[in-house]
């Protein structure tokens, strides 16, 4: 379970004129992580068992976030990310390094070269909520290392469908994901037009420890049409 606290940015500010003292929105820090068996991307594996920490700072709407992966072979991630919510639509950028994949002559991927090294990714995506919480989320990245083998950018794009529900204690998202064409930044294959690489289940429910302390654990069984071949993940969160 993800573990936070409220800072509180300012409590007030004083009107001058009006004498009226207006509330600041309050910046949430949230500090956590996962431990996973096996780390699958958009239906993609990116390596084995995993420690995943995550932090990040809410605030009126605005949010900035941390998230990492590291795994027992080498694999290093690294991702930052910026994001806007209003209502049901939120729009953001991230900023992907995978700092334990070899570049084509043979070193890693040194972190202050963005050209070769990182891969710079727009998201747009809008939640109806309440009785029908569907998700659509379209992300396209636009910079960085995203390249065709010609050199030209080639846009990566994913677009997913999600829903969340509940059966008993258990929370539960379905999800279906693809490339509407070539994606060589996470769909390996030199694949080109539509492609469906993700039909996954994903099942939740907190164990409980202790009195007073129950920690998530959650199942997901992931599966790859385009590249024949399916992902069954479990991990634990903190």
């Amino acid at each position: 379970m993800k573990k936070s606290f409220t800072a509180i940015l300012a409590v007030s500010v004083v009107g001058l004129a009006s004498g009226t003292i207006y509330a600041q929105p309050k910046a949430e820090i949230s500090v956590g992580g996962d431990l996973v068996s096996t780390y699958v991307w958009r239906g993609v594996y990116q390596s084995g068992f995993s420690l995943q920490p995550a932090i990040g700072l809410a605030c009126g709407g605005f949010s900035v976030g941390a998230w990492g992966s590291t795994d027992l072979d080498n694999f290093k991630e690294v991702d930052l990310s910026v994001g806007y919510s209003a209502g049901g639509f939120s729009v953001g950028v991230t900023d992907y390094w995978w700092g334990g994949q070899r570049l084509a002559d043979g070193r890693f991927a040194p972190y202050f070269r963005y050209g070769e090294a990182h891969y710079f990714e727009g998201t747009l995506a809008y939640e109806f909520g309440g009785k029908f919480p569907l998700c659509i989320s379209w992300s396209t990245m636009f910079a960085g290392a995203d390249k065709k083998e010609d050199g030209k950018r080639a846009y990566s794009s994913y677009v997913e469908l999600s829903y969340p529900f509940s059966v008993g204690a258990v929370d539960l998202t379905v999800a279906a994901g693809a490339a509407p064409w070539a994606a060589p930044a996470w769909l390996p294959g030199g694949y080109d037009g539509f492609q469906v690489s993700n039909v996954s289940l994903k099942a939740s429910r907190p164990i409980p420890v202790s009195e007073k302390y129950k920690i998530p654990v959650f199942a997901q069984l992931a599966v790859n049409p385009q590249l024949n071949y399916v992902n069954f993940v479990v991990g634990l969160s903190f």
